[in-house]
């Protein structure tokens, strides 16, 4: 997934909050805790965490010491001799 995939996956999500959290105040609907400030805060740590929850699956993909299926791959790389 690209950066700009992410940005717009996360704006889809805060757009999607935006519209609950307007929904909820036409029906006279107001949570104290879902207020403008606090979606914003999650968007900020959505556009945090997947960046980084994408680096964690990359690095435990690439490395070979995490499954058995992934320690023979290791193992016949390293006998054909490109590792």
């Amino acid at each position: 997934m690209t950066q700009d995939k992410l940005k717009q996956l996360v704006a889809m999500i805060g757009g999607f909050l935006g519209a609950l959290f307007l929904a909820l105040q036409g029906m006279g609907i107001h949570l104290e805790w879902f207020s403008q400030e606090m979606i914003d805060l999650w968007m900020q740590v959505l556009m945090t965490a997947i960046p980084l929850a994408f680096a964690f699956y990359g690095i435990w993909k690439n490395t070979f010491i995490v499954t058995k299926k992934a320690r023979r791959q290791e193992e016949e790389l390293n006998k054909q001799g490109l590792k």
